[in-house]
């Protein structure tokens, strides 16, 4: 699957997968990639495009509004740096 691991998702996703998990979402995951791999071979070039749906742009308008101050923003929080929110590595 090239980069692209269960054990590297899984570190992402913080979830812990024994072994027999891990090679069982292998397989599925493979699965998934050759279907993907069949449908990148269908030629669409000349097909238009379908909307099951009318597709519009809905747009409000943009207000200013007040926001937080610096001090409202991290008032419920301890895990701050500098004026930013401090999260986990990944």
């Amino acid at each position: 699957m090239g980069d692209l691991s269960i054990e590297k998702i899984a570190k992402l996703a913080r979830i812990e997968l024994n072994e027999t998990e891990i090679k069982m979402f292998s397989k599925d995951l493979e699965e998934v990639k050759i279907m993907f791999d069949e449908i990148d071979k269908i030629d669409v070039k000349d097909e238009p495009c379908f909307q099951p749906v009318e597709v519009k742009n809905v747009m409000r308008t943009d207000k200013v509004e007040e926001g937080f101050s610096i001090e409202e923003a991290f008032s419920n929080t301890e895990h701050k740096q500098d004026n930013f929110f401090k999260g986990p590595k990944v």
